[in-house]
């Protein structure tokens, strides 16, 4: 409960933050937090990574028309549902390739992906490398 707790301070200065510094105008995923629905969203994203999600079944998620949804998403986010979905899967599949030693078939699937071929062709398009060669990397700075 404390942990939940200090996560929750935290985010709260942080967005109180940026918002004094870059003003409402910003967007950002933090800008996301402050509306009820779209936070309600990234939540859904963020603890179940792996489901199949698509702009209608987040905006059914969260109680909102698809339009609507994907219209105020992209508006306070800066980016379309999808694309931050993207974006979440490929940091946290980074984070796995640079801590685990699980195979990369099944750090695809667990961001989300069946096939690996789909997986490891957005991770290098988000990342700039295959998955194979970014964990060479990690690798080896680690040392």
């Amino acid at each position: 409960m404390a942990n939940r707790l200090c996560d929750a301070l935290f985010v709260y200065l942080l967005r109180s933050h940026l918002t004094a510094r870059a003003g409402d105008a910003a967007a950002s995923w933090l800008r996301g937090l402050d509306d009820p629905q779209i936070r309600a969203a990234l939540t859904l994203m963020h603890e179940r990574p792996e489901h199949a999600w698509s702009v209608a079944a987040l905006a059914a998620g969260v109680g909102m028309s698809r339009a609507a949804f994907a219209a105020r998403f992209t508006a306070l986010v800066g980016q379309t549902p999808i694309r931050y979905l993207t974006q979440w899967r490929m940091q946290k599949a980074a984070t796995l390739l640079r801590t685990e030693r699980r195979s990369i078939e099944s750090i695809a699937r667990h961001v989300g992906y069946e096939s690996p071929v789909a997986f490891a062709k957005t991770f290098k398009r988000v990342t700039g490398r295959p998955p194979g060669a970014y964990r060479r990397r990690a690798e080896a700075a680690a040392g």
